[in-house]
């Protein structure tokens, strides 16, 4: 059972590098992008994103946190595993500190329904009057926390496979 938990994770957290990876890998060519196209690409992400992402990053630290829990303790899997843990909490800190609020911004006036209306609408704060954003800020914003992002998903997903192969 130990081994098929393993695997679970290690695809968990390879979705979430997936989803992370696409991202970045899209960032040389959005950077290029005018306003006008950029705005209109932004909407494009949900829902798909949102749910691989769900599953593979929300899937993959709770299914990772349980097998740290069943993986012996000061062993190099355990290590290995915590490594993997963090890495997907990193890419949890990345999103809800830098991401999440500038998906708020690119949704605004989006027709969202259900699941997706509560989750983009939580810590909602759209507006600075004091100090307006320009656009390029909140698409660097983005797509630099992205990259970070993948950066997080990667040493997880290493972490883990490296893991799964002492066995």
């Amino acid at each position: 059972m130990f081994n098929v938990l393993q695997i679970i994770v290690a695809i968990l957290i390879a979705v979430a590098m997936a989803m992370a990876l696409a991202h970045a890998l899209e960032f040389p060519g959005k950077m290029r992008l005018t306003k006008e196209a950029y705005f209109a690409m932004q909407p494009i992400y949900y829902p798909g994103f949102t749910i691989g992402g769900g599953v593979g990053e929300f899937g993959g630290l709770i299914a990772t946190l349980i097998l740290l829990f069943f993986t012996p303790w000061g062993s190099a899997q355990f290590w290995l595993t915590l490594v993997a843990l963090l890495g997907l909490v990193g890419m949890q800190a990345v999103y809800w500190l830098l991401t999440h609020p500038v998906n708020q911004f690119w949704l605004e006036g989006e027709n969202l329904s259900g699941f997706s209306a509560g989750f983009f609408s939580f810590g909602a704060n759209r507006s600075n009057e004091a100090h307006p954003l320009d656009w390029t800020d909140l698409r660097n914003q983005w797509e630099y926390s992205h990259v970070v992002r993948a950066g997080f998903a990667l040493v997880s997903l290493i972490a883990i496979v490296i893991a799964i192969s002492l066995n």
